[in-house]
């Protein structure tokens, strides 16, 4: 039942007292980093905007500078990779990182494959120049999400993705570098609730969501039904077709066999015919 889950939650917040959390500062969940500032020339332009494409020593690369919308100046950045010279000369997008706050320093960037597809994600959530997001990609859906919550620069949670839907979390909750707490999902929904409540790392209560599993698990019987069915009734369709192909067509073969009986019933009348003209006919003299 729902109740199940709304207990696992709090005991989650039990765990954590009893494990002896530290309340929110910097360093912990909810709380921010001391912010980063970027370093200015004279003339007031960034000198140094922390990229995170690491393209500037390429040769071979193409860099594309654009404002984003309430930016004054440009904060986005795009770097494609060159291939062939020429009439053959082409480019495709190979990164991109963004300054999202306009601080001047960038703080999240996406890296692409050559076909174009996403490969990996990196960000600074909390703007204290270092990374503490991980996002990665399977041929170009969300596949897995590591998350630093803390910013200790240690990941502390982990989101696996199914065909770009949400499967599985495990979390380190109270920052002592073992998994404590372990939810599954269907569907993109919480099914159930693994607690560790004496820190070795295993489960000690399950916690399910039943009526929701229940759903799901009367939706797929009754979509195995109608598959089922489904099959049933084309199978039955082919049996059909067969059969009706195996009829004979009217005016075809039936005509043909009427055909031939006509002819076996005149043959034995032709043949008495035949024997009484013989016998009818006067004898040869002899010579």
């Amino acid at each position: 039942m729902r109740a199940s889950l709304r207990a696992a939650t709090v005991a989650v917040a039990i765990v954590s007292a009893h494990v002896g959390c530290a309340p929110a500062t910097s360093g912990s969940p909810g709380a921010h980093g001391p912010k980063v500032a970027a370093t200015l020339r004279a003339d007031g332009t960034v000198a140094d905007d922390h990229s995170l494409c690491e393209a500037r020593t390429r040769k071979d690369v193409e860099l594309s500078e654009t404002a984003g919308t309430g930016s004054m100046q440009p904060n986005v950045r795009r770097v494609y990779k060159v291939f062939g010279t020429g009439a053959d000369r082409r480019k495709i997008l190979i990164c991109r990182e963004v300054d999202t706050n306009l601080d001047g320093l960038k703080d999240n960037v996406r890296t692409f494959s050559d076909e174009g597809q996403s490969k990996e994600e990196r960000a600074d959530a909390n703007f204290d120049g270092k990374v503490d997001t991980w996002n990665h990609f399977a041929k170009g859906r969300l596949a897995e999400v590591r998350l630093d919550k803390n910013f200790d620069g240690q990941e502390d949670e982990w989101k696996v993705y199914l065909e770009g839907k949400l499967s599985r979390i495990k979390r380190d909750s109270d920052f002592d570098g073992k998994v404590d707490i372990w939810e599954m999902y269907r569907k993109g929904r919480l099914e159930r609730m693994g607690v560790d409540l004496d820190r070795d790392e295993r489960v000690d209560r399950w916690d399910h969501d039943t009526e929701w599993r229940r759903k799901v698990e009367e939706n797929a019987r009754r979509e195995e039904r109608e598959t089922e069915e489904r099959e049933r009734d084309a199978a039955a369709k082919r049996e059909r077709e067969g059969e009706d192909a195996e009829k004979p067509q009217g005016g075809g073969d039936a005509g043909a066999d009427e055909k031939k009986r006509d002819d076996r019933a005149a043959k034995p009348d032709a043949g008495k015919d035949t024997k009484k003209d013989a016998d009818a006919a006067p004898p040869k003299d002899n010579e």
